[in-house]
Order: C-alpha cells, then sequence, then structure tokens
C-alpha cells in the first residue's frame, strides 16, 4: 500500500437544514456501509480542496468548508500485516449548490436527520462525527441568528 505510507484521506459531513449527507459505499473499505463521504487526497491538492473534489464526484454537491471537526487513524490489519492505512481529516462543510446523487465509490446517498441517523447503522467514529457536526452547525447557526 502506497509504499508503506499511511494514505490521507478526508471527509465532509455536509450539514444542511438540520440534515446530514450520507454515503453507501460502493467500494472497500466498508463495502455497502452508510458512512461520510470522503476519499483520499490527491497530490499538490489541499485537504479543504480534496473534500471538495470528493463531495462532487460521491454525491453531484458544491460545498463550502467550514471547519476541521477531526483528524484520526483508521487501520485495517490481517494478522501482523496492515491492510491499509489512513490518516482521515474530517470537516464540517456547508451545502453550496447541486442535487445529491450518488456517484463514483457511492451505491446511494441520503439525507438524514438526527433522528434518522440509527436506521443508517454507522460505524461508530463516523456517528460520532456526525453527531459533532450537527451540534456545531446548531451552535453556529445559534450565534449568526
Amino acid at each position: 500500500m502506497n509504499g508503506g505510507v499511511p494514505a490521507v484521506g478526508v471527509g465532509a459531513v455536509v450539514v444542511h437544514e438540520g440534515r446530514v449527507v450520507l454515503i453507501r459505499r460502493g467500494k472497500e473499505p466498508l463495502y455497502g456501509r452508510w458512512i461520510v463521504p470522503g476519499g483520499t487526497v490527491e497530490l499538490g491538492e489541499t485537504l479543504e480542496q480534496a473534500c471538495v473534489r470528493e463531495l462532487r464526484e460521491e454525491t453531484g454537491l458544491e460545498v463550502r468548508p467550514l471547519e476541521l471537526l477531526t483528524v484520526f487513524d483508521r487501520i485495517e490489519r490481517q494478522g501482523d500485516q496492515v491492510r491499509y492505512h489512513y490518516v482521515i481529516a474530517d470537516y464540517l462543510c456547508a451545502w453550496a449548490g447541486g442535487e445529491l446523487q450518488a456517484g463514483s465509490d457511492a451505491l446511494e446517498a441520503a439525507w438524514a436527520s438526527r433522528d434518522e441517523l440509527p436506521r443508517f447503522d454507522l460505524p461508530p467514529k463516523a456517528l460520532e462525527v456526525v453527531l459533532d457536526a450537527l451540534d456545531r452547525a446548531e451552535r453556529r447557526r445559534a450565534t449568526t441568528s
């Protein structure tokens, strides 16, 4: 994998009108699971540029990154071998245009409210990040209104 070096990835938690964008992965890792859209950073691309590009490719949406939510490692091991290692930076993003549709790497795409999240069975870290993003978006809205 990448010469034994961890890959850098981004996730974009798009919050609009109290709902968040989720995709069902169309490839490994996490094939078939609902998660936050995102992907790997390309050479010469900033983290925020990668968020914008990945969201456009996976969901058809235009977004504006607002703030960094978290940075974490996703490491998958098989015995003593590392199958993959991603360092992922998740951003809170604002919807800036476009219609939600499943694009590359996504089997499905959906808007979900906080109350609807349990039916998507998100991995624990994704759920934690989504809930944090919804809380932060609510605080931002409260301070600007």
